[in-house]
C-alpha cells in the first residue's frame, strides 16, 4: 500500500526538469509495473490503463505531470561559472543564493550575482535578470568546470523533504509530484469501479506540451487534471487576494488563464465532497493555467475538471502543502471517478 506522504518524499527527491524527466519516468514505472498496461510516447509521456469492474459510458481520464521548474545551462565562462536560463515560470526573488544540483551526476552549486554592496539604488529595488545570475560550482577555470558539467545540462533546486508545524510538509517539485503520487496510488491500491486512463505528462512547465500529445492519444470523454495551485495565504494579502488556503481542502476551479472548466463536473465535485464529509474550495481569482488548457481541446473536446491541492510558494525551493488537504484531495479524486463513468459524454447546458 502506498502511503502518500512518503511517496511525494521519494518522487520529490527525484530531479526532473522540463524535457529531462527520465528519473521520475523510470521510478513511476517502476512502482506502476503489474498493476496496469502501459507505454510511453515519443515526447516522454506514461500512457497508463486499468481496468475497472465496470466500462464507463464514457472513457475517463486523469493526469498529472511529471516535470519541475529549474534551469538550463547555456554558456560557461572563463573563470568557470555556469550561466542559466529558466526552464518554467520562476520569480528571480526566489533563486539567489540557493544550491542546486547541476546534471546527472548531481554537480553541487550555488547560484549567486552581483553582491549587495556593489548595487546601484535601482537596482537594489527590483530582482535581478537572469543573464545576470550565475551558478558557483566551485571551479577556477572553465576548463575545469568543463570537468563536471555540459552546455545544455539540467539544473534543480536541492531542498530536503520535510514535515513541520501542525501537519504541513515542504519540499522542491511538489508542483506536481503531488498528482503522480495520488494518480500511482489509484493504480496500485485501488479496485477501480470504471476502465480508466493515466497520462504521466512532460513539459507542462513550458506549455503544456506533453498534456496535449497524450490526451491525443488517450481520446478521453471526460479528464481530471491533478495539480497544485497557488494559495496566497500570508498576511500581505486579504479576501480575493488569498485565492485559496491551506487547510480547507482540495481546489476545484471554475476558470482559469487556460480553461472555462465543465460546470456539472465542478458542481458534482462539491456535492461529492459535501456527501463525503470533505473540505473543498475553489480560486477566488482567475489566473495560472495547467495542462487541463490543452487537454480540454483535445480531438472534440473534452470534458475537464481540476483538482488541485493549495501550495504556497509554487515554483520554489520550497513549496508547502497540509497533509490533510493532500488525503481530502485523494480522496475527492476517487470519488468523483466512480461517478464520472455514469455521466453523458456531452456537457450539460442550462
Amino acid at each position: 500500500m502506498i502511503d502518500l506522504v512518503n511517496e511525494l518524499e521519494r518522487l520529490c527527491s527525484l530531479n526532473g526538469i522540463s524535457g529531462d524527466e527520465g528519473s521520475v519516468s523510470s521510478y513511476i514505472i517502476s512502482v506502476i509495473e503489474g498493476h496496469c498496461t502501459y507505454e510511453i510516447d515519443p515526447l516522454g509521456n506514461i500512457l497508463a490503463f486499468k481496468k475497472g469492474r465496470n466500462t464507463p459510458k464514457n472513457k475517463l481520464l486523469v493526469s498529472a505531470h511529471m516535470d519541475e521548474v529549474g534551469f538550463i545551462v547555456n554558456y560557461i565562462t572563463d573563470d568557470g561559472y555556469l550561466k542559466i536560463s529558466p526552464v518554467g515560470g520562476i520569480d528571480p526573488r526566489v533563486v539567489f543564493g540557493r544550491r542546486v544540483a547541476v546534471g546527472d551526476k548531481r554537480v553541487c552549486g550555488v547560484i549567486g550575482g552581483k553582491v549587495l554592496h556593489r548595487l546601484s539604488k535601482e537596482e537594489r529595488g527590483k530582482a535581478p535578470d537572469f543573464d545576470r545570475l550565475y551558478i558557483d560550482i566551485g571551479a577556477g577555470s572553465r576548463a575545469e568546470a568543463e570537468e563536471q558539467v555540459s552546455l545544455g545540462d539540467s539544473v534543480c533546486f536541492e531542498s530536503s523533504f520535510e514535515r513541520y508545524g501542525e501537519g504541513f510538509l515542504k519540499g522542491k517539485a511538489i508542483d506536481d509530484r503531488v498528482g503522480c503520487a495520488m494518480m500511482m496510488k489509484l493504480i496500485t491500491d485501488e479496485e477501480l469501479e470504471y476502465d480508466t486512463a493515466f497520462t504521466f505528462v512532460v513539459q507542462e512547465e513550458i506549455g503544456l506540451r506533453g498534456s496535449a500529445c497524450a490526451a491525443y492519444t488517450a481520446d478521453p470523454d471526460i479528464a481530471f487534471v491533478l495539480e497544485a495551485t497557488t494559495a496566497a495565504d500570508i498576511p500581505s494579502a486579504s479576501g480575493e487576494k488569498r485565492v485559496c488556503e491551506l487547510g480547507k481542502g482540495p481546489v476545484v476551479s471554475f476558470m482559469d488563464r487556460r480553461t472555462i472548466y465543465d460546470k456539472e463536473l465542478y458542481r458534482l465535485a462539491f456535492e461529492t465532497a459535501k456527501e463525503k464529509g470533505l473540505n473543498c474550495q475553489t480560486k477566488t481569482m482567475v489566473a495560472g493555467g495547467n495542462d487541463a488548457g490543452a487537454i480540454h481541446r483535445t480531438r472534440g473536446g473534452v470534458r475537464t475538471c481540476g483538482i488541485s491541492l493549495p501550495c504556497r510558494y509554487l515554483h520554489s525551493p520550497c513549496c508547502v502543502i497540509s497533509e490533510k488537504d493532500l488525503n481530502e484531495s485523494y480522496e475527492l479524486v476517487r470519488e468523483m471517478l466512480c461517478r464520472a463513468g455514469g455521466l453523458q459524454v456531452s456537457a450539460v447546458t442550462e
